[in-house]
């Protein structure tokens, strides 16, 4: 819960902006004190006075109100929040914010302030993707601001893509994750999941049944205990969990470069169901039946992003692989942890009859040094919380 909590919320100049009245009113339910800041772009699309009905609170507009220069300076409200809450965050607002400028009232507070600082990006796909936009957030990661989302999926304006503001409830767990006074608090842990696509051509892949179930449960079980979790999932069934950096892949050749970029980390769960091969020869353009017969593919190895992790120079301090094996479970396991040099293993049985790849259950065996710790039959979501508090005892 966010009481005692004031989060200060700039309300930058998008269509979904509108959204800002629901993630108040939720942030309050939470027992926060929401004081909001309008941008000019953002009157466009809400009014001050919603804003204020919801927020019951004074809100912030101009930065050469003389009235609020008397009652509150600008320099005083940037720092007398326990957060500022940046959402919509606007291509043009996080600009701004990567450039130090100040120009406004949102711009001014967010320059003058040493409070954290958190942003939920929200825009075009194609802005989204435009390389000054890209260049200005990892100036903005690299001061320290914190991020959530931005999502995947349909737009206002009619295209598809990433640039979707994250769901408020998404956006509330990220609060309430950077509050959260957890044991993980202050460590940084990366999780993959979810399978990888690795192409034919340009229609056809070779795939698994992995859905991304236990992946995405432990991303919110390590977000649920403070960590700032970075997400690195391929295409899955199951959406990605809020308040968490997420990172989306195709191939495991994308994965393991997007591993690499997320280091240095305290620990990395390698929870993803990477191909061990990728097709070499793959075609540029669909292949067509012929009198020749089926095309032949020429497969080659996948890089091994688990052992790659487990014996590079930043290592992570917990390495933690996975095994899903259909026999010999623990045996497989036990000589995969020590081939790969990782700290830990989970192994579980995908047999057909089990139904866990895929499922909403899961029975794993926890290999460590020690030896092998067989764990009841339970849901995905459970076991990823007792998998998350030992990753806290050991880190701790």
């Amino acid at each position: 819960m966010l009481s005692d909590k004031t989060i200060l919320l700039i309300i930058g100049g998008g269509i979904a902006a509108f959204r800002a009245l629901e993630l108040i009113r939720r942030l309050r339910e939470r027992g926060a004190k929401v004081t909001p800041v309008l941008t000019s772009g953002a009157e466009e699309f809400v009014t001050p006075l919603s804003v204020s009905a919801l927020a019951a609170s004074k809100v912030y507009r101009n930065l050469f109100d003389l009235t609020d220069e008397a009652e509150m300076g600008h320099i005083e409200l940037s720092r007398s929040a326990d957060l500022i809450l940046v959402a919509p965050a606007t291509a043009n607002l996080m600009a701004k914010m990567a450039g130090g400028m100040a120009d406004d009232l949102a711009s001014t507070l967010l320059l003058a302030t040493d409070t954290p600082v958190m942003i939920a990006p929200a825009m075009n796909v194609r802005m989204w993707e435009h390389p000054a936009t890209r260049r200005n957030l990892a100036t903005l990661e690299g001061d320290g601001i914190r991020r959530v989302g931005p999502d995947e999926g349909p737009m206002a304006c009619g295209e598809y893509g990433a640039g979707r503001l994250t769901e408020v409830p998404g956006i509330v767990a990220a609060v309430e994750a950077f509050f959260a006074d957890g044991p993980l608090t202050g460590r940084h842990v990366v999780v993959t999941s979810g399978p990888t696509h690795e192409a034919i051509d340009p229609v056809r892949y070779i795939a698994n049944r992995s859905s991304g179930a236990q992946g995405t449960a432990l991303a919110a079980a390590l977000r649920d205990l403070g960590a700032r979790v970075t997400f690195v999932t391929g295409p899955a069934r199951v959406a990605p969990p809020g308040g968490v950096d997420v990172v989306r892949v195709e191939s495991a050749a994308e994965m393991a470069t997007a591993v690499a970029a997320a280091m240095p980390a305290d620990a990395a769960v390698m929870a993803a169901a990477v191909a061990d091969w990728r097709v070499a020869n793959a075609g540029d353009r669909k292949l067509k039946k012929g009198d020749g017969g089926a095309p032949e593919l020429v497969f080659a190895e996948n890089p091994d992003i688990l052992a790659t992790v487990s014996r590079a120079a930043d290592r992570p301090a917990l390495v933690v692989g996975f095994a899903a094996e259909t026999h010999d479970v623990v045996a497989h396991a036990t000589a995969k942890r020590a081939r790969k040099g990782c700290d830990w293993i989970v192994a579980n049985d995908v047999s057909p009859g089990t139904g866990i790849m895929g499922g909403a259950e899961n029975a794993v065996t926890l290999i460590t040094e020690t030896g092998a710790e067989e764990w009841p039959r339970m849901s995905k979501a459970e076991t990823a919380r007792r998998l998350a508090t030992r990753i806290a005892e050991r880190l701790a």
